[in-house]
């Protein structure tokens, strides 16, 4: 089968990218540049091309079987959903694996949980085969903490006090790989969380515990956390996450024992755990 995947060159979809290829499946990967386009693993075929450009859709959606469907939050995101969904549709895609969130219903006001909402109820009322992937806070964010956590030790996430169940990418790239290529998961939702509900302070914690040093969590105040975030994200991205961190701190993101059935039913496995991840990262980085 051949499997054009968007966002395949970003954290998750990478990792899609890498387990296709492992199972000796043809890959395609959109990129917006050619020089781009040189990073992409070996034996895949790179497309480019611009989701927020439509006169380059028809060299993006041709010669393909499978679409992966991940689109990077930001200004454009919905659009782009929403136009990846028309064109899969017009090409007859045989089939569509679409990366939402974890509970996605949770965050309404947040832009980039709104627009997972729209391309969800786009694809189901698009008449394609299709499966969606809502995966919680991604473990991996933390590798972007590395400084603070070891230069100043403090964790500064502010994911609150009432729990957040965050998952494995590498849980979500087994998940996704599975979905384009098995059969048995058509029209059908997966949760794709971990097995424990983690809190700001728990995430502090279990960085001290494997670095062998204090770390302190930021607190919840969102405010400072925005002033703080100002000068690395652009501003509808603190305006975004904020709106994020505030539904965490006040709903949670927990999973129920179902949702867990779910993740380990489309892994294949029992989801990694966050302590693993925490003491992989205090080994790199020691």
């Amino acid at each position: 089968m051949r499997h054009l995947v968007l966002g395949g060159t970003g954290t998750v979809g990478s990792l899609v990218v890498s387990g296709l290829l492992e199972k000796g499946e043809k890959v395609k990967v959109l990129t917006r540049t050619a020089e781009r386009a040189k990073s992409l693993p070996k034996g895949v075929e790179p497309v480019i091309g611009d989701l927020t450009k439509p006169e380059t859709y028809d060299g993006i959606f041709r010669d393909y079987d499978s679409l992966f469907l991940l689109t990077a939050n930001g200004p454009s995101d919905l659009l782009e959903g929403l136009a990846a969904v028309a064109e899969a549709r017009r090409t007859k895609a045989r089939r569509v694996v679409h990366l939402s969130i974890h509970d996605v219903e949770k965050g309404l006001d947040a832009p980039h949980f709104a627009s997972k909402i729209a391309v969800e109820a786009a694809l189901k009322d698009g008449g394609l085969d299709w499966t969606i992937l809502r995966p919680n806070n991604f473990y991996q964010n933390d590798h972007w903490f590395k400084d603070a956590i070891l230069q100043y030790g403090v964790y500064p996430q502010p994911l609150g006090g009432a729990g957040v169940s965050r998952v494995d990418t590498r849980d979500i790239g087994e998940a996704a790989v599975r979905a384009l290529t098995e059969p048995g998961h058509s029209r059908k939702t997966y949760t794709l969380a971990g097995p424990d509900p983690l809190t700001g302070e728990a995430c502090a914690k279990a960085f001290a515990d494997a670095l062998g040093k204090k770390v302190a969590y930021a607190g919840d105040d969102l405010d400072a956390w925005a002033k703080t975030m100002a000068p690395y994200l652009p501003s509808w991205a603190v305006f975004d996450y904020r709106l994020m961190y505030d539904m965490f701190q006040k709903k949670g993101l927990k999973a129920t024992p179902a949702q867990l059935e779910e993740t380990r039913a489309i892994v294949g496995h029992a989801p990694r755990r966050f302590a693993d991840f925490v003491k992989e990262c205090a080994a790199a980085w020691k």
